[in-house]
């Protein structure tokens, strides 16, 4: 699913307008992403948290080539799907 899709279904449950729908789906998706940028964990009660993880630099391999590539510190972004989310995805895959 893509985010129009998402609007666009969000906007008829809604009655609002898809551009208005857009709009408060950009303002969301760009507080949960300064909010991450600043360090700080994102919880959305019943669908799960958002964080921020370290990781140390390392080195890989090219899978390809076998050549070592070396990854630097960095920080990536993490999700973590609430118990609520997880017991209905199952209860949706499993029927």
């Amino acid at each position: 699913m893509t985010k129009q899709e998402i609007v666009n279904i969000v906007s008829e449950a809604t009655g609002l307008t898809k551009v208005e729908t857009e709009t408060v789906m950009n303002g969301v998706m760009g507080t949960i992403i300064d909010s991450l940028a600043n360090n700080d964990r994102v919880e959305l009660r019943g669908f799960g948290t958002f964080g921020i993880k370290h990781r140390m630099p390392k080195k890989a391999r090219n899978p390809g080539t076998g050549e070592p590539v070396y990854l630097p510190e960095r920080y990536v972004p993490t999700f973590k799907p609430s118990k609520l989310m997880r017991s209905r995805v199952n209860e949706l895959i499993n029927k």
